[in-house]
């Protein structure tokens, strides 16, 4: 028989991580599974959606993965596959309510066939387990911008949670076969509205975890987590630096520049005074201790970038006065 790639069969690499093997099963399972598929394509896509059952069965868990990665160090793809010693037997088993549906010879070959049985939970007939299970972890993204990660924020964020279904108790199939509630993916999604506090000083890639703000549990298993990872909007003056540190441009005049002035700024979190000394030059920063970011319990600095501009629609006597330097510098 001919080796069978799991990996490819889930568009995923042999170096993927259980999530990615997670999401890539889902997506796929949702577009093959043969209930919205139309008459003319019905029979091809019953035949992947048990390709990526199989896959999902094998890749999924991680002490099967061991096994068929071990597997896959003795073989080259479009070889005949050679069933280790000691499962020459196999035998497939098939689920009612989807005719032929079952694990392949290749399979079967590998693993055996109590591991056929016990997997597919079938002992003559649907088993389902009562045991309780945790709900699943959820990772979300937020954006804010520089003022609300520097001064703190609230926010309302919409989620989809992942919840495991209640009909095969997340084991993806039910006493019919390919569960029809949940689409063969053992979780629905379940939408919710949540509240999120943003502590002051958070820096762009702060992770927050919000305990049992995830996925539904079941048989009264605990909920999973909610790890929000916080992301800074582009602003259009203050720049982040290394997470922690934050650079902003101050324009000044010539004049400003050359003599010293104290010259008003607004940062992220409140109105600052900066003294220009005399003769500071266009590019030159300025340092603000302590006015970044919080990481790790080390806080960043606030830098502010001199720029020297002209000002526009200069009087008479400015122009006046810009040529009697112009002619004492060229004498």
């Amino acid at each position: 028989m001919k080796f069978i790639d799991y990996y490819e069969v889930l568009g995923v690499p042999k170096s993927a991580t259980d999530k990615e093997i997670k999401t890539a099963y889902r997506k796929l399972a949702r577009k093959y599974h043969p209930d919205v598929q139309k008459t003319g394509g019905k029979k091809e896509a019953e035949e992947k959606f048990k390709e990526i059952n199989e896959a999902y069965e094998v890749l999924g868990d991680a002490d099967n993965r061991a096994k068929y990665d071990q597997l896959g160090q003795n073989w080259r793809m479009g070889q005949e596959f050679q069933p280790p010693p000691g499962n020459s037997g196999y035998q497939t088993y098939h689920m009612d309510g989807m005719d032929g549906f079952g694990f392949s010879d290749f399979f079967s070959s590998i693993f055996g066939q109590e591991f056929s049985r016990q997997q597919a939970g079938y002992s003559g007939g649907y088993q389902a387990g009562a045991r309780s299970r945790k709900g699943e972890d959820v990772e979300v993204e937020i954006s804010l911008t520089i003022e609300e990660l520097m001064v703190g924020t609230e926010k309302d964020i919409q989620i989809s949670l992942p919840a495991l279904c209640t009909v095969c108790e997340g084991q993806r199939f039910s006493n019919r076969g390919v569960c029809n509630s949940c689409g063969g993916t053992g979780t629905t999604e379940e939408h919710k509205k949540l509240k999120v506090k943003i502590p002051s000083k958070s820096y762009p890639g702060t992770v927050l975890r919000l305990k049992g703000l995830g996925g539904k549990g079941l048989s009264d298993g605990p909920s999973g987590d909610l790890f929000l990872h916080v992301q800074a909007k582009p602003h259009p003056i203050w720049r982040v630096i290394n997470q922690v540190d934050l650079e902003g441009d101050l324009i000044v005049r010539p004049d400003q520049a050359v003599l010293g002035d104290q010259v008003s700024m607004q940062t992220p979190a409140d109105m600052v005074q900066v003294k220009i000394q005399p003769g500071t030059r266009s590019g030159q920063k300025l340092r603000l201790r302590n006015r970044g970011f919080n990481k790790n319990g080390t806080v960043g600095d606030l830098y502010i970038k001199v720029q020297i501009d002209i000002p526009r629609n200069q009087t008479p006597q400015e122009i006046e006065l810009y040529q009697q330097i112009f002619a004492l510098r060229n004498k």
